[in-house]
Protein backbone atom coordinates (compact mmCIF):
# COMPACT_ATOMS: atom_id res chain seq x y z
CA UNK A 1 0.00 0.00 0.00
CA UNK A 2 2.96 2.84 0.84
CA UNK A 3 3.89 2.30 -3.15
CA UNK A 4 1.00 2.94 -3.89
CA UNK A 5 0.74 6.87 -5.66
CA UNK A 6 -0.78 9.64 -3.83
CA UNK A 7 -3.64 11.61 -5.65
CA UNK A 8 -2.22 15.71 -5.92
CA UNK A 9 -5.10 17.86 -6.06
CA UNK A 10 -4.27 21.21 -7.01
CA UNK A 11 -6.17 23.20 -4.21
CA UNK A 12 -8.80 22.18 -1.40
CA UNK A 13 -11.79 22.84 -3.21
CA UNK A 14 -10.88 19.77 -5.74
CA UNK A 15 -9.85 17.98 -2.47
CA UNK A 16 -13.38 18.36 -1.21
CA UNK A 17 -14.94 17.83 -4.40
CA UNK A 18 -13.43 14.61 -5.10
CA UNK A 19 -14.43 13.45 -1.10
CA UNK A 20 -18.04 13.89 -2.22
CA UNK A 21 -17.22 12.59 -5.74
CA UNK A 22 -16.09 9.12 -3.86
CA UNK A 23 -19.19 9.02 -1.18
CA UNK A 24 -21.67 9.30 -3.99
CA UNK A 25 -19.83 6.82 -6.09
CA UNK A 26 -19.73 4.18 -2.44
CA UNK A 27 -23.48 5.48 -2.00
CA UNK A 28 -24.07 4.70 -6.06
CA UNK A 29 -22.73 0.79 -5.43
CA UNK A 30 -24.98 -0.18 -2.41
CA UNK A 31 -28.34 1.36 -4.13
CA UNK A 32 -27.25 -1.32 -7.18
CA UNK A 33 -27.63 -3.80 -4.61
CA UNK A 34 -29.89 -2.09 -1.94
CA UNK A 35 -30.75 -5.42 -0.64
CA UNK A 36 -27.62 -6.39 0.82
CA UNK A 37 -28.47 -4.19 3.90
CA UNK A 38 -24.37 -4.73 4.98
CA UNK A 39 -23.52 -2.77 2.13
CA UNK A 40 -25.83 -0.40 2.51
CA UNK A 41 -24.75 0.33 5.80
CA UNK A 42 -21.01 0.77 4.74
CA UNK A 43 -22.17 3.39 2.26
CA UNK A 44 -24.28 5.31 5.10
CA UNK A 45 -21.45 5.49 7.09
CA UNK A 46 -18.98 6.21 4.89
CA UNK A 47 -21.07 9.20 3.85
CA UNK A 48 -21.98 10.37 7.22
CA UNK A 49 -18.54 10.54 8.15
CA UNK A 50 -17.82 12.80 5.47
CA UNK A 51 -20.82 14.67 6.48
CA UNK A 52 -19.62 15.12 10.37
CA UNK A 53 -16.14 16.40 8.93
CA UNK A 54 -18.41 19.08 6.92
CA UNK A 55 -20.21 19.78 9.93
CA UNK A 56 -17.02 20.68 11.98
CA UNK A 57 -15.30 22.33 9.43
CA UNK A 58 -18.30 24.69 9.10
CA UNK A 59 -18.68 25.22 12.90
CA UNK A 60 -14.88 25.64 13.40
CA UNK A 61 -14.51 29.40 14.96
CA UNK A 62 -11.61 30.16 11.80
CA UNK A 63 -13.78 29.01 9.17
CA UNK A 64 -13.88 31.57 6.47
CA UNK A 65 -16.87 30.80 4.44
CA UNK A 66 -19.99 33.50 4.34
CA UNK A 67 -22.04 32.66 6.64
CA UNK A 68 -25.19 31.84 4.46
CA UNK A 69 -22.89 29.08 3.09
CA UNK A 70 -22.08 27.88 6.60
CA UNK A 71 -25.81 27.74 7.37
CA UNK A 72 -26.55 26.21 4.43
CA UNK A 73 -24.17 23.14 4.83
CA UNK A 74 -25.13 22.72 8.43
CA UNK A 75 -28.94 22.04 6.86
CA UNK A 76 -27.54 19.95 4.60
CA UNK A 77 -25.96 18.11 6.92
CA UNK A 78 -28.57 17.62 9.43
CA UNK A 79 -31.04 16.65 6.42
CA UNK A 80 -28.25 13.49 5.32
CA UNK A 81 -28.27 12.80 9.66
CA UNK A 82 -32.22 12.46 9.08
CA UNK A 83 -31.44 10.24 6.00
CA UNK A 84 -28.54 8.14 6.96
CA UNK A 85 -30.38 7.62 10.49
CA UNK A 86 -33.54 6.12 8.16
CA UNK A 87 -31.71 4.02 5.35
CA UNK A 88 -29.65 2.52 8.42
CA UNK A 89 -33.35 0.88 9.27
CA UNK A 90 -34.83 0.53 5.80
CA UNK A 91 -32.47 1.57 2.82
CA UNK A 92 -34.37 2.02 -0.51
CA UNK A 93 -32.82 3.54 -3.69
CA UNK A 94 -34.98 6.82 -3.40
CA UNK A 95 -33.10 7.20 0.06
CA UNK A 96 -30.08 6.57 -1.59
CA UNK A 97 -30.67 8.09 -4.63
CA UNK A 98 -31.33 12.02 -3.01
CA UNK A 99 -27.88 11.58 -1.10
CA UNK A 100 -26.18 10.69 -4.13
CA UNK A 101 -27.67 13.77 -5.84
CA UNK A 102 -26.55 16.03 -3.07
CA UNK A 103 -22.60 14.69 -3.11
CA UNK A 104 -22.83 15.45 -6.57
CA UNK A 105 -24.14 18.80 -6.73
CA UNK A 106 -21.21 19.47 -4.08
CA UNK A 107 -18.87 18.09 -5.75
CA UNK A 108 -19.90 20.00 -8.85
CA UNK A 109 -20.20 23.47 -7.28
CA UNK A 110 -16.91 23.01 -5.93
CA UNK A 111 -15.89 22.02 -8.91
CA UNK A 112 -17.28 25.41 -10.88
CA UNK A 113 -15.67 27.20 -7.98
CA UNK A 114 -11.93 26.25 -8.09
Amino acid sequence: MADEPKVQFENKREMDAAAFSQAAYVLDQARQKVGDNEACEKALKYNQLLWSIVQADVSEGKNELPDELKANLISLSLFVDKQTSKGLSNPTEELLDSLININLNISEGLMEGS
